[in-house]
């Protein structure tokens, strides 16, 4: 090729890149530079006739470095497409044999249920006085029937497996085995380690952390894949650090949404996302800093003159799309600097308002000042409006009239309300899913409202319009601390609008809110002022399932609460001992009934013979705690069968021996073959005691699962 020819596709391409490129990446001079070549050119003669041929070469091969490098970064997607695949495909794996154990234990059941019922015609069920008196319980540990309030034991100093011996020295064999590699890296990956010192802040399990990693690393891979390494191209690295800022956008907006699919292909909770949605907004301001760095440093140091067409740095930030460029910046890091826990915990409105406000002006900003990101942009927008303004709003709120009860430590109050379960059109049976756009709706929406029901561990969204100010443009989550109520899916009404002769279903629902500052304080004024009764506006439910379908798969569910942590573990419990035997009559009545007991038939006999056993520990601070859940409800419970643990406050007789406690009823369940299922939630401490604990057992090759239920917002 002799230098006409390529003069001639020099300058083709560079006309073409001052579009895609100047306009993209305007903090760049010399993309202004070539900017202004072009327009030179269309007036009178080529200035690209005036470049000598070594500089028009490296030229060629900046403008060829940059659509190379912008093209890599733009597969980032694909990777994290594919890693989502992956995640989907083993939670769909882990929750078909969670729901087979489950399915098996619950038709094992009803076998000896009914096996029972034929050998004797009248049967007469009374309850155990006490679970300690069950051999399947742990002596001195449990919290009798009865005035429970009055009968509160010293754990400190009762053993954990007293009468159990035996089917320990059985089993001491495994026990005492040395963990094989397996059990060794899983332990380690389920262990939190301590809070990071000096800053004292939280740290997530090892799995989480390397999971955070293992995406900062696949960021930090494409992002120096076949870059480049010469500081006359190092506008090629900001220019790219700046696309991959971008490339990252759906992904952050995918997280914060309330309403995405990411829940149900992972099986993760909002809560648990929210760890990872915190990680990518932070690595996201870092790469802006990089991006924003590294273009003023090849402005003002690397740069040679004849590449720079703003010669001063007035000019150069004065331009329209540097000021762009640094208005998306200061939006972004002000994002992060207002995301901050300690931040949100004492500004929490002021969070939630500029949260909007902050992410809006970034997104106009960065539309005028990167060319190349108007697609993501778009992608990103149309993530915040459907899940601000057409799920939340319109989908997912609706006013109820609630009574706000302040409790006995009077920085305790319960905002209750209870409606009928609203029924819910279905199409009829004769029509075919594809011509109903109702079908599709409940696929990817199952859950319209509140007034539709919810689940164990759901949250919600609470706005109260009454108190005035900026209160009713506030929302404040909190989790649902009443039990679920069971919708019967056979009591909804057709399309026709032909209504089934059953009762509707009833729903008591309950918050248990601890007044802090803020909202829940000005919350807690109105209701010792005499306001009994408020309207209040519900935005939810939101939640997982994860928790319950781990529970009801294993052998032995233990629950621990730590405070109010209870408002996650009690509808838990209740799902598990007072829904059991409604979830057989609805589960007999699905299509599926025969493919169901098919897949509950490949479980293990020893699985199906076994009854659940269901442990729970409340560890409270002071004794008028204890009247968040009414005494019946715990009665009940524990009639049912639940092994209740309630030590000693510890504002009278100290922390509980929490970490002994849970082991002990892991042993007891392993010394049986059970798999064991642990819940906590709770202040950070305790979360870390009982997480680290069931990390010990499964380096001890135990079967144990724990999830832990931690909000922070």
């Amino acid at each position: 090729m002799d230098y006409g020819q390529k003069g001639a596709w020099a300058r083709d391409a560079l006309r073409n890149a001052a579009f895609a490129v100047s306009a993209v990446s305007s903090t760049s001079s010399s993309m202004l530079a070539v900017r202004d070549v072009q327009n030179n050119g269309e007036e009178g003669g080529d200035p690209l006739d005036l470049i000598p041929p070594e500089k028009l070469e490296y030229l060629l091969k900046l403008v060829r470095a940059l659509f190379d490098a912008r093209f890599i970064a733009s597969c980032y997607n694909i990777a994290v497409l594919f890693t989502i695949s992956v995640f989907a495909v083993l939670h769909w794996r882990k929750s078909r044999i969670d729901r087979r154990k489950w399915l098996a234990r619950i038709r094992g059941r009803r076998s000896a249920s009914v096996q029972k019922t034929t050998m004797t015609s009248t049967t007469t069920v009374q309850p155990p006085s006490s679970p300690a008196s069950s051999s399947r319980s742990s002596p001195g540990t449990s919290t009798p029937t009865g005035n429970w309030k009055d009968n509160l034991v010293d754990l400190e100093r009762s053993p954990l497996l007293r009468g159990r011996t035996s089917s320990l020295t059985i089993n001491s064999t495994r026990l005492d085995r040395k963990s094989t590699i397996g059990n060794t890296v899983s332990s380690w990956l389920a262990r939190q380690p301590p809070p990071i010192p000096t800053i004292n802040r939280t740290l997530p399990s090892n799995g989480t952390s390397l999971f955070i990693a293992l995406w900062i690393l696949l960021n930090i891979f494409f992002q120096m894949l076949l870059i480049p390494l010469r500081w006359d191209y190092f506008f090629v690295f900001g220019d790219k650090m700046g696309f991959m800022f971008i490339v990252n956008l759906p992904l952050l907006y995918l997280l914060s949404a309330k309403n995405q699919p990411l829940r149900l292909l992972t099986g993760y909770s909002y809560e648990a996302l929210n760890i990872f949605h915190r990680r990518v907004g932070e690595m996201m301001c870092f790469m802006a800093l990089v991006h924003f760095v590294s273009m003023v440093i090849w402005q003002f140091v690397l740069a040679e003159d004849w590449m720079l067409a703003s010669k001063t740095a007035w000019a150069y930030f004065t331009h329209p799309l540097i000021l762009c460029g640094l208005g998306t910046f200061t939006s972004y890091e002000l994002l992060y600097f207002t995301s901050l826990g300690s931040f949100r915990q004492r500004w929490y409105e002021l969070f939630l308002a500029s949260h909007v406000v902050l992410q809006i002006a970034a997104l106009v900003f960065l539309w005028f000042h990167f060319y190349t990101s108007r697609p993501y942009v778009s992608l990103s927008l149309a993530i915040f409006v459907l899940d601000r303004l057409v799920w939340r709003l319109r989908f997912k709120r609706a006013t109820v009239t609630a009574y706000i009860q302040v409790l006995e430590d009077g920085q305790t109050f319960l905002v209750s309300a209870d409606w009928d379960i609203l029924p819910r059109p279905r199409p009829s049976q004769d029509q075919p899913w594809w011509k109903s756009p109702w079908s599709l709706f409940s696929f990817f929406h199952p859950n319209k409202s509140i007034l539709n029901g919810w689940h164990p561990t759901d949250h919600v969204f609470l706005t109260v319009p009454s108190l005035g100010g900026s209160h009713a443009l506030q929302a404040h989550p909190f989790t649902i601390a009443s039990a679920a109520p069971v919708i019967n899916p056979h009591s909804t009404s057709s399309a026709a609008g032909e209504q089934q002769q059953q009762q509707p279903t009833h729903a008591w629902f309950n918050l248990l809110i601890r007044s802090y500052s803020g909202f829940t304080s000005d919350l807690l004024r109105y209701a010792q002022a005499g306001h009994a009764r408020v309207s209040v506006q519900l935005d939810g439910p939101y939640g997982s399932s994860h928790a319950l379908d781990m529970l009801r798969a294993s052998g032995s569910a233990i629950l621990v609460a730590g405070g109010s942590g209870i408002a996650v573990t009690f509808p838990l419990v209740w799902a598990l001992l007072q829904q059991t035997n409604q979830d057989l009559l609805l589960s007999d009545a699905e299509e599926a009934e025969e493919e169901e007991d098919k897949v509950a038939r490949r479980v293990s006999p020893s699985t199906r013979r076994q009854k659940q056993r269901v442990h729970m520990l409340w560890v409270t601070h002071s004794r008028s705690h204890r009247n968040w859940i009414p005494q019946e409800q715990f009665d009940e419970l524990v009639a049912l069968g639940l092994d209740l643990v309630i030590p000693e406050p510890t504002e009278d007789a100290g922390r509980p021996d929490v970490a002994g406690i849970v082991k002990g009823w892991i042993l007891d369940a392993a010394s049986d073959g059970l798999e064991s299922g642990v819940v906590v939630s709770g202040p950070d401490g305790l979360n870390r005691t009982v997480r680290n604990t069931c990390a010990d057992m499964i380096g001890e090759e135990l079967d144990v699962r724990i999830a832990v239920e931690k909000f922070g917002w």
